[in-house]
């Protein structure tokens, strides 16, 4: 094997972490006065402290990355490449619907169409590669809970959302 064909699933794999990281960047911006805005809201007893949500989904989105580039790597991958860019821009898309944009109801609707998007991708990796789905488990386990959270919060804050 030659140096340059080794190197091309790091390359790979380097390239979707990126990607990912991009969107993950574009749903910060949206989320530029999330910390403020946060503080202000009612929230339920059960709602996590605003310094989890950094960390969790840094971890996210490396598992995410991680997912996709073993699918990337599948023979006829690309459907479940685009369903992967599908749901990774409605994820950021919450983020500007909710802290910029403080639509509460778009925000909820949001969260429920990447909910089934995230099923969705998570059940075509699982036929291109198990291990692949199986990253994705906790990223639809935490927008699950995100989703419960999103509805709470809206619901406590009319005057906000």
């Amino acid at each position: 094997m030659t140096p340059a064909l080794s190197l091309r699933p790091v390359l790979s794999l380097l390239g979707w972490i990126v990607l990912t990281a991009c969107f993950a960047a574009a749903g910060a911006a949206g989320s530029a006065a999330a910390p403020v805005f946060y503080a202000q809201l009612d929230r339920p007893d059960w709602a996590p402290p605003a310094w989890l949500f950094g960390p969790a989904w840094t971890v996210l989105y490396l598992l995410m990355a991680i997912a996709v580039w073993r699918v990337s790597r599948t023979a006829r991958a690309k459907p479940a490449l685009g369903l992967y860019l599908a749901q990774l821009a409605l994820n950021a898309l919450w983020s500007w619907l909710f802290f910029a944009w403080r639509q509460g109801a778009l925000a909820f609707a949001c969260i429920v169409v990447l909910w089934l998007m995230i099923a969705a991708t998570i059940a075509v990796f699982q036929q291109r590669d198990r291990l692949a789905a199986a990253l994705l488990l906790p990223y639809i386990g935490w927008v699950s809970f995100a989703t419960a959270l999103c509805y709470s919060i809206w619901q406590r804050n009319p005057g906000l959302l």
